[in-house]
């Protein structure tokens, strides 16, 4: 079974999941509002994926963010912030086996899954 990260109402993470079901892959859902993030998760994504494309800077929160948050940002910085919020994260995360990956692309699913 895989884990699929994200937030319940995001729209991407809606396609990734009818995405999913429609192909009857079996998922565990885990919504970083309700269910929190883990370090251990968040940096094992990071160390998959890097910060860099981990944080979403087109979200609603990062521009909500201050300067002094958004200025100089480095992996501990960048992590730290997607902790507090984890809406910064680019969803959904999708981990199965020996595959992570961030975002929705069905092609990217086809060939991962």
């Amino acid at each position: 079974m895989l884990d699929l990260y994200g937030i319940r109402n995001c729209d991407t993470c809606k396609k990734a999941r009818a995405w999913l079901e429609l192909h009857d892959i079996a998922y565990h859902f885990h919504d970083f509002r309700d269910d929190g993030l883990d370090r251990s998760v968040l940096e094992e994504v990071e160390r998959a994926l890097g910060w860099e494309c981990l944080l979403n800077r087109r979200s609603t929160t990062w521009r909500q963010l201050g300067d002094a948050d958004r200025m100089e940002l480095t992996r501990e910085k960048a992590l730290e912030l997607m902790l507090r919020f984890p809406t910064l994260i680019k969803r959904p995360v999708l981990m199965a086996s020996n595959t992570i990956l961030t975002g929705f692309l069905p092609a990217q699913y086809e060939k991962a899954l």
